[in-house]
């Protein structure tokens, strides 16, 4: 063998056992603190359970409290704050499908005395407009101790071009 052969054999070895030797101390700095803490237990029974629930509550800590950023963001819909004479567009903010459509009213707050079970009140004159038709905001109503929940409107596009109704706020983006 040569020279080089012999020196990579000879620190492959000390190498194997500076390894050992540190395992070794791992493992028996290990036991020493595992006895340790179980001769705790025979002198010192009152700090060994008490470290035990300190522990168990920090953990219950950690996992319940979280983190602020793995909090999910929550989007939905957002009360604007319209403006008397500005145009908005109609959105439902209830529906996911785009053909749903928003329902219009003479009155403020006559919304849920509605029944659409029957076809005519489905396919009443300017009951129903599809989302996105554009409208403009003539006044306001307030129910239920919240303000500007409903909005009165006009149609400025379509078919009902000109009509007045009103609309839950909401629904007005």
């Amino acid at each position: 063998m040569s020279n080089e052969e012999n020196a990579k054999q000879e620190e492959n070895v000390q190498l194997e056992e500076n390894v050992k030797q540190t395992v070794d101390s791992a493992k028996n700095t290990a036991g020493n603190m595992i006895s340790s803490f179980l001769s705790l237990k025979e002198k010192n029974p009152k700090v060994f359970f008490g470290s035990i629930g300190g522990v168990a509550i920090l953990l219950v800590l950690m996992m319940t409290m979280g983190g602020e950023g793995s909090k999910p963001v929550i989007s939905g819909p957002v009360l604007k704050d319209l403006v008397i004479g500005q145009r908005y567009v109609l959105k439902s903010a209830n529906a996911y499908d785009p053909v749903a459509t928003v329902r219009l009213v003479s009155t403020p707050g006559t919304i849920a005395a509605y029944d659409d079970t029957e076809e005519k009140d489905r396919t009443g004159v300017c009951q129903h407009i599809p989302q996105g038709t554009p409208v403009s905001v003539l006044e306001f109503a307030d129910a239920y101790g919240k303000q500007k929940t409903y909005a009165k409107v006009r149609i400025e596009d379509g078919s009902c071009k000109g009509n007045e109704a009103w609309a839950l706020a909401i629904d007005v983006q």
